[in-house]
């Protein structure tokens, strides 16, 4: 019976997940910043404390903590907070890739993610801010990088890591004053948080009792 508890916390920590997911989307689909500011904050934590739970890998719960950060920064419109935010980010897929190892990736692959990336910051250049160029260029090399990389552990992982890329590309799209889909904001959001989970269930699966 004393193991009961301990037993259900990681699916108690998940649905915490995914109910703070579903009040942050909604409330971005419906603009409401208060719902946003209290949602936000919770999701990487909850997903970290989740894999913790899980005995899942210590580079796994720092890279969500690391998104946790960059969730928070860019909540904020002070000066310098998209960068910093960005560096959060930026960790968090070192820690990615760490994970990741050497698992070989298929060259197709590489290959699209690469021109993928060229085309991206090709359209993006001029609309960036000249002191966002060499940071934002540096960054979404990282990102494909990931991004390829992650589909070496299986769909679920793979899947995540374009999501991931997709978000991202989104929010750069903004802030390079370039066209975006309708409720962009709500499809940032919900290809993040669908980004963060597949690739803590790609890695979880590949290594569910990992400590590293």
């Amino acid at each position: 019976m004393s193991g009961r508890p301990a037993h259900r916390l990681p699916g108690a920590l998940l649905a915490a997940f995914a109910l703070a997911a579903l009040v942050e989307l909604v409330s971005v689909a419906v603009d409401a910043r208060t719902g946003q500011l209290l949602a936000k904050p919770l999701l990487m934590p909850l997903l970290a404390a989740y894999v913790a739970a899980r005995g899942g890998p210590r580079l796994l719960v720092a890279a969500l903590l690391l998104g946790w950060g960059g969730d928070v920064f860019l909540l904020s419109s002070a000066d310098g907070a998209f960068l910093a935010g960005m560096g959060c980010f930026a960790a968090g897929h070192l820690c990615y890739l760490v994970l990741f190892g050497r698992r070989r990736t298929r060259a197709g692959l590489a290959l699209g993610y690469g021109l993928a990336l060229v085309v991206a910051l090709a359209l993006l250049w001029s609309g960036l801010p000249a002191e966002l160029r060499a940071p934002v260029a540096v960054y979404s090399l990282l990102l494909a990088a990931m991004a390829c990389r992650a589909s070496a552990l299986g769909p679920l992982a793979g899947a995540g890591g374009a999501l991931f890329l997709l978000s991202d590309t989104l929010i750069a799209t903004g802030v390079a004053d370039r066209p975006q889909p309708p409720a962009a904001d709500l499809w940032i959001m919900l290809t993040y948080i669908a980004a963060q989970a597949l690739l803590t269930a790609g890695i979880l699966r590949s290594r569910p009792r990992t400590h590293d």
